[in-house]
């Protein structure tokens, strides 16, 4: 699939109701749509991630590649992906201010404790026939 210069791929957890949730409210506020998705356990996902050499074992919950530009994981992945919603949402980037050690304290205890929390699929997560251009093969 051929992204536009505009398009941002986002990388998650696939079989995490958690990540899917997430997934699923990007695609809620992502009125410019820009943002393409990959599950980490797709052969896109493992592809781009082995590109970049970013060790999922390390970082398993959601990846930001800006494609030309950088990746980010965890918390700044985070923060980017609620900043490029527009609106009231660009105040989120006061949180860039926390340092982003700090941040990902947070987040990574999050991302621990997710499948605890909110459960886990057996299977990544079939995109309905109106959101299938949104996720990359």
């Amino acid at each position: 699939m051929e992204l536009a210069p505009k398009n941002k791929i986002i990388l998650f957890d696939g079989v995490c109701n958690l990540c899917n949730n997430a997934v699923q409210f990007v695609i809620a506020h992502d009125t410019k749509d820009v943002f393409r998705f990959a599950s980490l356990q797709s052969e896109v996902g493992k592809k781009l991630t082995e590109e970049r050499g970013i060790d999922i074992s390390v970082t398993d919950s959601i990846i930001l590649i800006e494609p030309g530009v950088a990746y980010y994981t965890k918390s700044a992945a985070a923060l980017k992906i609620a900043q490029s919603f527009g609106g009231a949402w660009k105040l989120i980037g006061i949180l860039q201010w926390i340092p982003e050690k700090i941040g990902n304290v947070v987040y990574d205890y999050v991302a621990k404790n997710r499948y605890t929390w909110y459960g886990k699929k057996d299977n990544c997560m079939i995109p309905s026939p109106e959101l299938q251009n949104k996720f990359l093969d």
